[in-house]
């Protein structure tokens, strides 16, 4: 099943947000709009939305709706219809400002939900206080590391598995202003190389895939598939295996096809 779909956030706060139906799955969708600060109406007001929601158990019925919702402007989600949505609804983890979606393109909204219990079982509920304090710290970040790459760069290594910001670390938005206030600075450039064992990009290791993750740069040999490349930054600069290295790089991962 192809999921040819683009992972957004839309705000809604203060805007109104079209709801059709009655019953249990519409009740839902109107929780979801007001929890984010939305306002629900009905199809009668649909010229002031951008959104709409139809929950209706009649299949004939809510297609029409649909299609005369569409017909209006609105992205529309139908429940139970992936068919018919332009958007779908994802099972969302919330901490604080820190918002974890996780969605199957309308595949499996059981599969979404349990996958989102296990990430609330892992994810601290500190996350929110960490974001809080990196958001009004934004400023103090600017004075410090004026380039923006040194500037992600040594928040890249800050909030890295054992580092001062480490966002697993309860305490850690505690430790914002000690960082701002210290006198570390972030280590120069590295290469890393990594030789691919397989194209499955589940046999990276954890600290392959972490080093992936956070390069400023890669460097690949051409046989390197997609899947493995889709695991970087996407503002990570790709380079062709050999190409010199970029000016302020302070990662650069060098990618081996497997033999």
């Amino acid at each position: 099943m192809a999921l040819n779909i683009l992972p957004l956030f839309h705000r809604v706060a203060g805007q109104r947000v079209v709801v059709v139906g009655d019953g249990h799955a519409a009740d839902a969708k109107r929780r979801l709009v007001e929890r984010a600060g939305g306002m629900c109406c009905g199809e009668t007001e649909a010229h002031h939305a951008r959104l709409a929601f139809v929950a209706l158990d009649d299949p004939p019925a809510a297609e029409a709706a649909a299609l005369r919702l569409r017909g209006k402007g609105l992205l529309v989600n139908v429940t139970d219809r992936p068919e018919l949505c332009d958007f779908t609804v994802p099972s969302v983890l919330e901490r604080g400002p820190v918002l974890v979606a996780v969605g199957t393109g309308g595949a499996s909204a059981g599969l979404a939900k349990q996958l989102r219990l296990r990430l609330e079982a892992i994810l601290p509920h500190t996350l929110g206080a960490l974001a809080d304090a990196l958001h009004a710290a934004r400023g103090r970040m600017r004075e410090r590391w004026p380039d923006p790459t040194a500037r992600r760069a040594a928040l890249d290594a800050a909030l890295t598995n054992g580092g001062v910001l480490d966002p697993f670390d309860q305490d850690a938005s505690g430790k914002v202003e000690n960082w701002l206030n210290g006198s570390d600075e972030t280590s120069g450039g590295q290469t890393v190389e990594v030789q691919l064992r397989s194209e499955d990009p589940d046999d990276l290791t954890l600290r392959e895939a972490r080093l992936l993750g956070t390069a400023d740069a890669v460097m690949h040999d051409p046989e390197v598939p997609g899947s493995i490349l889709i695991r970087a930054r996407a503002d990570a600069v790709r380079l062709a295996a050999g190409a010199g290295q970029p000016e302020g790089a302070r990662l650069i991962v060098v990618l081996r096809a497997p033999q």
